[in-house]
């Protein structure tokens, strides 16, 4: 059996597990008064002088409209990214802003309803892809303000059922999707002895590189993990996994949960500086690494001892640094590359890994929106565990696989297992079969022994 069959199976399974967390969450019980007190007091506190000036700048010219992919996918108005920070602003206008006596007088204060609202905008139907952010003639960071209104309806007690499961999940135990350390040992164990591949695990002394994983990539994406080990050993590095901090996803980032997300990277940093770990690497997962990378240092009040980066923007680095020698896949030649939003047009990851492919001997085929401009999948953020953004996500999804399919490409190659697992899922859904690889994998899979 197959790589690929062996995987189509346990997707499958893991989609059941996927579709079965709502169930899991512990539901958070307060009365309506005090979860708007709650929103509220989270807004305020965010809105310094600088968002201020955002929160008023604002010129309604629609261009952050054409930029969201919900928006156009769906042609529905109410997805415009300038709505989804209306709450906020709200707040603003009524307790903080100069004209705030007048505002009250004309402006009714947020309501359940407004909250309630507000789910389907920050959450079902928003990546934070930050597109609409750099499109903005005005300079407003609309993703950012987005982020403050996820961390509005945590604090709330609103946060979907799905991601709330995993970030509860997260906050007592250290990992997701029950992928315990037990997991990480035996998955350690087997894909050593299955394909002949030295991995480490709680490697003695001080190490150089501390690699962190994912529950996605134990539980389905098990190429992802070989690929790494494959490149670490071939490039001769002192590296590891650990079991005392493995696990890379934040989902008290991804949710809004501001306490959870310190927790989270304080881990992460606790492990490193035990180890000596000069290097951080977080999985392919796109929120693993601006949790760490951009928000971890803010988050726990000190400058990190390390650092931190992508797998892609790690891969890349080696080969320039002249550790790995590639070779030509003999199943590819020509392949597209898909940016994902939180390591491109936020990390500035584009050059590296199409360096490494085209080093491979592999032609490189833009899709028609790519790099800074790059459509986004429509899975990150957590987006694609939401039940309630089924149909919604299928649409965002098709708008970039349109463009996948021009380039004719034998595959797609991503650096981010969400955008993986959206774009598998969204091809079986709409029944198409490129093949999508992992970029860690199809490095790993062809270097020169």
């Amino acid at each position: 059996m197959s790589m690929n069959q062996e995987m189509e199976q346990t997707f499958q399974m893991f989609m059941g597990m996927v579709n079965e967390l709502g169930t899991l969450a512990k539901p958070v019980d307060l009365p309506d008064s005090e979860r708007i007190a709650r929103a509220k007091k989270v807004f305020m506190e965010k809105t310094t002088w600088d968002i201020a000036a955002e929160l008023e700048g604002c010129i309604h010219c629609g261009m952050c409209a054409e930029a969201c992919h919900f928006r156009v996918s769906s042609g529905d108005p109410k997805y415009t990214p300038a709505r989804k920070f209306e709450l906020m602003r709200t707040v603003y206008r009524r307790e903080m802003s100069p004209m705030r006596w007048v505002n009250r007088l004309v402006m009714p204060d947020i309501t359940m309803k407004d909250l309630q609202e507000s789910v389907e905008l920050v959450y079902d139907s928003c990546t934070l892809c930050a597109r609409c952010s750099m499109i903005c003639p005005m300079g407003i960071h609309i993703a950012e303000l987005v982020e403050y209104h996820r961390e509005a309806l945590a604090a709330a007690g609103m946060v979907p059922d799905e991601m709330l499961a995993l970030d509860q999940e997260q906050a007592e135990t250290g990992h997701i999707f029950n992928a315990d350390r037990e997991v990480l040992k035996f998955k350690v164990e087997e894909l050593s002895q299955q394909y002949n591949v030295p991995i480490p695990l709680d490697k003695e002394g001080q190490v150089d590189v501390m690699i962190l994983t994912s529950g996605l990539d134990l539980h389905l994406f098990n190429d992802a993990i070989v690929g790494t080990a494959k490149i670490c050993n071939h490039a001769k590095l002192n590296w590891s996994y650990f079991t005392d901090s493995y696990e890379g996803a934040n989902f008290g980032f991804m949710s809004g949960d501001a306490g959870n997300h310190r927790l989270e990277v304080s881990r992460v940093y606790e492990a490193a500086v035990k180890h000596g770990a000069k290097y951080v690497v977080a999985p392919e997962c796109g929120h693993a690494y601006p949790a760490l990378r951009f928000y971890a240092a803010e988050a726990l009040g000190k400058p990190l001892p390390f650092d931190v980066l992508a797998p892609s923007e790690f891969i890349a680095m080696l080969y320039k640094e002249g550790k790995l020698k590639l070779k030509k896949p003999e199943d590819r030649t020509v392949v597209t590359f898909h940016d994902p939003c939180k390591v491109g047009r936020h990390g500035g990851v584009f050059e590296g890994p199409r360096e490494v492919l085209k080093a491979m001997g592999l032609e490189v085929r833009e899709t028609d929106s790519n790099r800074m401009v790059n459509i986004c999948c429509g899975g990150g953020a957590a987006v694609f565990l939401l039940q309630n953004a089924n149909e919604l996500r299928q649409k965002t999804f098709e708008l970039k696989y349109e463009e996948v399919k021009k380039t004719k490409a034998e595959a797609l190659v991503v650096s981010c297992g969400s955008c993986r697992l959206n774009f598998e899922r969204g091809k079986m859904n709409a029944g198409e079969g490129m093949p999508v690889d992992s970029f860690a994998q199809i490095v790993g899979d062809n270097l020169v022994s």
